[in-house]
């Protein structure tokens, strides 16, 4: 058997094929526990014939093992739908598997990979919603029907999300110029559902408001011009320019900032700089540059 080709986005530290050759194959728990005994044969090899997909995960990351429940439940409905799953279930734990993660080139948990015919497919690295699980299944069945795997689902109707009642607190709020209030909803969200994407996006975007409600542009730009190591003003400026779409010069204000910081210092503007990343696109080039710069800028 060829070793598969990994995705250009999946380093080739470890070839697949060098892994040990299978022995049995294990089952119990959620989902097959992947080994590198049992990777060949039960999950490479059988891609060939139906879809394959797999969760990595660790006992240390609650969002992981969301994830996992979440896919396993996934996997338990298309079981009882269908009275035989149409893709087979693979859990691989990090920790103790540390050579399969090392293989599939895991970077962080929870990472979730579709395999087709011996090609991987990363799917998602974050806490997704049971709709777009569903959705993700779905588009993984059709992929590997067009390629002669398995048949394509009836795409599922997936009905208009409905608010969260935080949310249509906080929107109102928003709307009414409270910022305070609406802070407090966002917070309320997160505390009933901690990793919501769009809670945290909602209280990230909140808090900015607040933090540049009144103020000067002008003043602080030159306030900050004025004072390079006010970390106060640095912050503030940076808002601003996160505000008014400078990313670019946001970003490289704070990590310019972090350079000749000291270490609590440095601290701070990193857990800032931290924040407004999440405001952006993570797809942005600016973010995926800035990442790499505050990476250099703090080691």
């Amino acid at each position: 058997m060829s070793s598969p080709q990994l995705p250009k986005n999946l380093a080739r530290a470890v070839d697949l094929s060098a892994l040990a050759q299978p022995k049995s194959s294990p089952t119990g728990g959620i989902g097959i526990p992947v080994t590198a005994e049992n990777l060949m044969q039960d999950f490479l090899a059988v891609s060939n014939t139906e879809v394959v997909i797999l969760v990595c995960w660790s006992p240390r990351s609650v969002q992981s093992q969301q994830v996992l429940q979440l896919m396993a439940a996934a996997h338990t409905a298309d079981q009882a739908a269908t009275g035989q799953a149409p893709w087979r279930f693979g859990s691989v734990n990090v920790d103790s598997e540390a050579a399969v993660g090392q293989a599939l080139q895991v970077q962080s948990v929870p990472l979730a990979i579709a395999i087709i015919q011996e090609q991987l497919v990363p799917l998602f690295e974050s806490v997704p919603t049971e709709a777009q699980i569903r959705l993700v299944i779905e588009k993984v069945l059709t992929l590997a029907a067009e390629r002669g795997i398995g048949t394509a689902p009836i795409p599922t109707e997936i009905p208009e999300p409905v608010a969260e009642p935080e949310e249509e607190i906080a929107m109102a709020a928003l709307e009414a110029g409270d910022f305070t209030a609406a802070k407090a909803a966002y917070e309320a969200w997160l505390a009933r559902s901690p990793f919501d994407p769009l809670a945290k996006l909602g209280l990230a975007q909140t808090e900015l408001f607040i933090r540049t409600l009144g103020v000067e542009v002008k003043d602080i730009y030159a306030k900050s011009a004025a004072q390079p190591t006010s970390l106060k003003l640095a912050l503030l400026a940076a808002d601003l320019e996160v505000m008014h779409g400078e990313n670019q010069l946001a970003f490289d204000r704070i990590i310019s900032f972090i350079r000749q910081s000291g270490a609590e210092e440095k601290k701070i503007a990193k857990d800032h700089l931290l924040a407004l990343f999440s405001l952006v696109d993570p797809e942005d080039p600016i973010l995926i540059k800035a990442r790499q710069a505050l990476a250099s800028a703090l080691f």
